[in-house]
């Protein structure tokens, strides 16, 4: 049975068209660290309120992701705003 992991992350931008200039331009980062799968939704009355989720085969390439320094700079790129909320799941 194969795993899959999703890590959620919640989280204000400054600028969404800003931030998603800096989102597509990381994707060869994404797939490189594991990254099978991804998705961003939009809060329905708030544009910059988005919400990411990220799919791995296990819970530890998640966990690296969003510890790698590589992330770490792209938010800070993107404008995010404050500290995300972060989750991790097991589809089950």
């Amino acid at each position: 049975e194969r795993v899959m992991a999703t890590r959620s992350l919640d989280t204000p931008v400054s600028n969404y068209k800003t931030w998603r200039k800096v989102y597509d331009d990381f994707a060869p980062v994404q797939k490189a660290k594991g990254v099978t799968a991804q998705a961003v939704y939009q809060a329905v009355d708030n544009p910059n309120d988005i919400t990411v989720t990220h799919e791995f085969s296990t819970v530890e390439a998640a966990q690296a992701f969003v510890k790698s320094e590589e992330l770490k700079q792209a938010m800070q790129n993107a404008g995010v705003v404050g500290a995300p909320t972060i989750w991790f799941t097991n589809k089950v």
